[in-house]
């Protein structure tokens, strides 16, 4: 798996979690929908600052979002 797929697979295991549909998520934390879908389907390539973002948003440190999940 590639470093896309599993930063997308994080994000979305960690924001279905905390019960948070995507659409949800994206307005609660000012990002778009559509690129909140991109980027957890591995499809997008986010910059650093969006990801501190979605760290922050997740209340998690950036390096979990990157963790290889058994």
């Amino acid at each position: 798996m590639d470093v896309l797929q599993r930063l997308g697979q994080n994000i979305r295991r960690l924001r279905r979690a905390r019960g948070l549909a995507q659409e949800k998520f994206a307005l609660q934390f000012g990002i778009d929908r559509t690129y909140v879908s991109g980027i957890e389907r591995g499809a997008r390539n986010p910059t650093v600052t969006v990801v501190q973002r979605f760290a922050d948003a997740l209340d998690v440190p950036i390096a979990e979002l990157f963790a290889e999940i058994e």
